[in-house]
């Protein structure tokens, strides 16, 4: 700094004093403030204005950068919006296969520009459709999967080689990428052109989603065989969508989020060179998922936070060498926990603003959720007005003709310093402790989470945070104000029908030795990409593939944290 510039900082910072002893005090005597001190939902302080003296330690080269360098504070593409827009996504899935079918291939004439499939609770948790856990499941919160069958149908007519799917899959992620593939081989293109990403992030299960089959250490290796099939056999492919969006729907506050999501992806680097893979092999196709919640300056800074403390990681933790083995790419998802069952057309504004941040903050990819989610699986028509959130913003609202428009904002950047700062503690702490396993096995994760939560909760039971028509603004308004989207009882039927005459259809022998193979590989600590693909292709269950590996790798019995 100059001693011209240290005379201006000098000069402001008695302007300011002077502001502030002269100006405020008159106004407050006639304005008094709304509160005595302002908190985002990550407790951070905000004050009540920023100047350049709060950004005066800000390095413009080091800190923020240029869009398409490190440390990509701006944005992982030199050009954003400007060269490409955000991929559009609606994350569909309901009943069976054949309704799932229709809703996408109306979603893609309405617009939408990416897959994302939502799969029913028996299929998240390896069990077939037919199986006893999965009574009253069936194809009620996303669509049923139980074999190929159920994806030959899923596919049908839509090609491939132009969409990109993401799959919302994670205990049983391997046997949904195998089908893909399948789906890909059967439709004659080459497995170089696949292009999507498996969700496949098993450790936020142990502390957030709690939809766990494998322990942890077993669940780390399915998950590391997938990274490494597709750094070998699907370049196109993300292996791993690192999920902040579920810590955060568990009740986590924003730099929890940001802090606990970066942790799970140090995890699966570390495991992925255990297996004696190269960082700038693998790195380059990773990719991570974050929620956005109702403050828009917490979250534009927790995705410009998010972006420059993983380049920083990748760079000097685990020296990665390629540009692109540095860059964040993330798709966000509007927060769900945020939508509220009483008048549930507020939540297209609150999705809105969540937009707002997320592609103000310079997300890759986004999903907008759908005004009745509070109430049921959303309708076509709430649907497609989610849909028509994204679009409105890309094509009239000129936020996308420049590049990070929030960049060089006193608060933004005093903010995003502050969200990497307290992340970088949490890392520190985790750390400290020995990392992932240990943090999991002490209840770590879980019980800051639990805290978050009640907090959060204790703030809005106290009207000390406003929730617009629930603790303020409250009507009276009938039972179910909107028509729901109800899934027919006959799903279940008709999907257990097809499922036993795949049964009696398929080659039983040819089955039943796969999954012997299937049992040994996993025995020996073989990647089972391969193996798992020759199932599917000769139509084993998704329940018959899982039980396999439930009876090498045991099955998780959750922590009890008080």
């Amino acid at each position: 700094m100059t001693f011209e510039d240290h005379k201006k900082s000098k000069d402001l910072i008695e302007q300011q004093e002077r502001w502030e002893k002269e100006t405020v005090p008159n106004w407050l005597k006639r304005h008094p403030e709304r509160k005595s001190e302002f908190h985002n939902i990550s407790d951070i302080l905000i004050k009540r204005l920023y100047t350049p003296i709060d950004t005066k330690n800000v390095d413009y080269a080091k800190d923020m950068g240029f869009p398409g360098e490190y440390p990509y504070t701006r944005g992982v593409h030199a050009t954003m919006y400007r060269g490409r827009l955000w991929t559009m996504r609606q994350f569909s899935g309901f009943g069976t296969a054949e309704q799932t079918n229709e809703r996408f291939k109306y979603l893609l004439k309405e617009g939408e520009t990416g897959l994302s499939i939502a799969f029913d609770y028996p299929t998240i948790m390896g069990y077939d459709s037919d199986h006893p856990m999965a009574v009253g499941e069936v194809g009620r919160c996303g669509v049923a999967v139980a074999s190929l069958k159920d994806f030959e149908i899923l596919f049908e007519g839509i090609p491939l080689e132009k969409v990109t799917t993401s799959m919302t899959i994670n205990g049983p992620a391997a046997m949904l990428l195998a089908m893909y593939v399948a789906i890909g081989d059967q439709q004659g293109l080459p497995r170089a052109m696949l292009g999507g990403t498996t969700q496949n992030d098993l450790l936020k299960e142990f502390f957030a989603q709690k939809l766990c089959i494998f322990p942890p250490r077993s669940s780390v290796k399915l998950v590391t065989d997938i990274v490494e099939y597709c750094s070998q056999n699907l370049p196109r492919w993300n292996p791993i969508s690192i999920s902040g969006y579920h810590i955060r729907e568990a009740g986590s506050n924003a730099v929890q989020e940001l802090a606990f999501t970066l942790y799970d992806g140090i995890a699966y680097v570390e495991a992925a060179l255990e297996r004696g893979l190269k960082i700038d092999e693998f790195a380059p196709r990773l990719s991570f998922f974050f929620a956005s919640h109702n403050d828009l300056f917490e979250e534009i800074a927790k995705f410009r936070a998010a972006r420059r403390l993983w380049a920083k990681l990748m760079k000097n933790r685990f020296h990665a060498k390629k540009p692109r083995s540095m860059w964040m790419r993330m798709h966000i998802q509007t927060s769900g926990c945020t939508l509220t069952a009483h008048q549930p057309l507020n939540n297209v504004i609150r999705v809105t603003i969540q937009s707002l941040a997320a592609i103000l903050g310079g997300t890759q990819s986004l999903h907008t959720n759908s005004h009745d989610e509070a109430l049921c699986l959303p309708s076509e028509e709430a649907v497609r007005l989610a849909l028509r959130i994204q679009q409105i913003i890309a094509h009239e609202s000129g936020i996308p003709q420049t590049i990070d428009p929030v960049g060089g904002s006193y608060y933004v950047e005093t903010l995003t310093n502050q969200m990497e700062e307290r992340a970088t503690d949490y890392i520190d702490k985790i750390d400290e402790m020995g990392g992932i396993y240990e943090a999991i096995e002490r209840g770590f994760f879980q019980k800051e989470i639990a805290d978050s939560a009640y907090k959060y909760q204790q703030e809005i039971d106290n009207k000390k945070r406003t929730l617009v028509g629930v603790n303020e603004y409250f009507i009276e308004e009938p039972e179910c104000p909107i028509d729901l989207l109800r899934i027919d009882p006959k799903v279940e039927d008709q999907q257990i029908a097809r499922l036993q005459k795949l049964r009696h259809q398929r080659n039983n022998e040819k089955v039943k030795q796969i999954l012997s193979k299937l049992h040994d590989m996993a025995d020996k600590g073989d990647n089972l990409m391969p193996i798992i693909i020759d199932a599917v292709k000769a139509y084993a269950t998704l329940g018959e593939i899982t039980d396999v590996l439930k009876r090498v790798y045991g099955e998780y019995k959750e922590l009890i944290v008080v």
